[in-house]
C-alpha cells in the first residue's frame, strides 16, 4: 500500500503544497498547488486562510505524513515572525488530523533534490519535474518547492526502511 506525503512550502502570500504517493521506488504525484492569501485582509484572516485550506487538502487527500520547510533566517524580523505564524498554523492543521510532522531545512531539501544545497528555485523545479516524470514543470515555484519537500521526506523514509 502506498504511503502518501504532503509537502508544504510556507509563505504568507503563497503557501505551496504537494502530495505524492510512493511504494518502494515508485512515486506518483497526486496533487499540487498554492494557497494564496489576500494582502488586503488583516493578518489573522490570512493565516486562517492557510489553516483552512491546508485542512481542506488534508481532508480531501488523506496524507499519511506531513513535511514542511523550516523557517529561513530573514534580516527582516517582521517577515520572519509572520512566516513563523504561517508555519505554526500549517503544523497545527497537520496535528489536528494526527499527522506526523517532519521539518526540513531549505538546504537539506535542495541537496536531496539537486545535489546542491545552494540550488535555485528553478533548478529545484527542473529536477522535481524530471524526478516525477511530469510533462510540464510544476507551477508556481512554491508548489514545486512543496513537492521537493515531499520528495525529500520520501527519501528520508526510504533510508529508514533500508
Amino acid at each position: 500500500m502506498p504511503l502518501r506525503v504532503l509537502g508544504i512550502d510556507p509563505g504568507l502570500r503563497c503557501t505551496g503544497y504537494g502530495l505524492i504517493d510512493f511504494a518502494g521506488s515508485k512515486i506518483r504525484v497526486i496533487q499540487y498547488g498554492a494557497i494564496r492569501t489576500n494582502a488586503d485582509n488583516p493578518f489573522p484572516r490570512r493565516i486562517q486562510t492557510v489553516y483552512d485550506d491546508i485542512s481542506e487538502v488534508i481532508q480531501q487527500y488523506e496524507p499519511d505524513e506531513f513535511a514542511i520547510e523550516e523557517a529561513f533566517y530573514s534580516k527582516n524580523a517582521k517577515t520572519a515572525l509572520q512566516l513563523g505564524h504561517v508555519r505554526g498554523v500549517a503544523m497545527l492543521a497537520a496535528m489536528h488530523y494526527t499527522l506526523p510532522v517532519t521539518e526540513y531545512s531549505a538546504k537539506k531539501i535542495k541537496m536531496a533534490i539537486t545535489g546542491r544545497g545552494g540550488a535555485t528555485k528553478e533548478q529545484v523545479q527542473f529536477m522535481v519535474k524530471n524526478m516525477l516524470g511530469l510533462s510540464e514543470p510544476p507551477t508556481p515555484l512554491d508548489a514545486s518547492d512543496a513537492l521537493a519537500c515531499a520528495l525529500c521526506h520520501q527519501q528520508q523514509l526510504q533510508l529508514k526502511i533500508q
